[in-house]
């Protein structure tokens, strides 16, 4: 029997940095009672005490209604969970999580990367780590958490093989200004979000090295041709490669210093290195570890991707930014198809 939003009123958060936190914030104005995991007790008492995530998301008013803890327990008692930890850590979160989870709970994806190791896809990683028979979904799309969080309108991608649950899903976190689309298409919706980061460090390059508009629009238009190479080849629809998890996606990562990864691709074009950068940092950009895990993946498909590799060179295997960019303009003309 198809699942029913009425069953869904009770969401749990893995994950307390500012999109989970944001994610959690959108649960609450869609009606649902809400609670949010964080790892760290610092961040549990700062939401408990002064209403604010103020390590990852400050500035943004936390109401009453919204529960935090740190006790995975916790998420026994909720009817589906948001699975927001970093994306190189989800399966090993899983694994934690699982003796906790509610028989039956949907478990929705919203970390956006391929695993490092194995080239596993977000949802082969947690369907291998949480008990069998999991429902899984994957949101997805152009989301910055800041504008989430305060309530600008936001639309997504649920991605859900059973039409009922994802329809149930749909209705349980979507308001007026969050508005999921939905499909079945959870390979699509997930190369899309994985790739677009990678891309995102490429366009924050191109910024960074003062190369122009021209060549951000360029590298957004040819880098949608592998995130569709490599999408199609795994089964994926192109249409869902033109919609919110692909291009509307890709278009806000790599147009916006908001981006992590667009303003850590800014910072090695203007000559720090990966290692200053990061060390500045408390959130995740998730480009950074998953640009080693997309080359391999194509590699193994068959499927060429130049401005990914190019990525993975510069962060990875000590190539200097300015070689790179000459190996990438120096490359054969070519036809224009994917």
């Amino acid at each position: 029997m198809a699942a029913e939003a009425k069953s869904f009123n009770r969401i749990g958060v893995v994950g307390g940095g500012a999109w989970g936190t944001a994610l959690a914030l959108a649960a609450l104005r869609a009606g649902r009672d809400t609670l949010l995991w964080a790892r760290e007790r610092a961040v549990v008492e700062s939401i408990r005490r002064d209403r604010e995530n103020r390590d990852y998301l400050p500035g943004v008013p936390l109401p009453a209604e919204l529960e935090a803890t740190s006790d995975l327990a916790d998420l026994a008692g909720c009817d589906a969970l948001l699975l927001v930890t970093p994306a190189q850590h989800l399966r090993a979160a899983c694994a934690t999580l699982a003796p906790h989870l509610r028989p039956g709970a949907p478990a929705v994806i919203c970390a956006k990367g391929i695993e490092i190791d194995t080239q596993a896809l977000m949802c082969e990683a947690v369907e291998a780590a949480l008990p069998a028979g999991t429902p899984l979904a994957i949101l997805s799309g152009p989301t910055f958490a800041a504008e989430v969080a305060r309530g600008l309108p936001t639309a997504v991608t649920l991605a859900c093989r059973d039409a009922g649950i994802g329809t149930a899903l749909v209705e349980a976190l979507g308001s007026r200004t969050f508005r999921p689309y939905l499909t079945d298409d959870v390979v699509g919706a997930q190369i899309g979000g994985a790739v677009k980061n990678v891309l995102a460090i490429a366009c924050g390059v191109v910024e960074g090295r003062r190369l122009g508009d021209n060549a951000r629009a360029a590298l957004i238009t040819r880098g949608l041709a592998e995130i569709t190479r490599m999408a199609l080849r795994l089964g994926a629809r192109p249409e869902t490669l033109m919609g919110l998890s692909g291009l509307g996606d890709l278009t806000l990562t790599c147009s916006s210093l908001q981006s992590r990864n667009m303003s850590l691709g800014a910072a090695l074009g203007q000559g720090r290195t990966l290692d200053e950068v990061l060390g500045e940092r408390r959130s995740v950009a998730e480009g950074v570890w998953t640009a080693r895990a997309v080359v391999a993946l194509a590699a193994r498909l068959g499927v060429e991707v130049p401005i990914c590799a190019a990525v993975d060179a510069i962060l990875n295997r000590g190539a200097s930014v300015d070689d790179t960019i000459q190996g990438l303009l120096a490359r054969p003309f070519r036809e224009e198809a994917v």
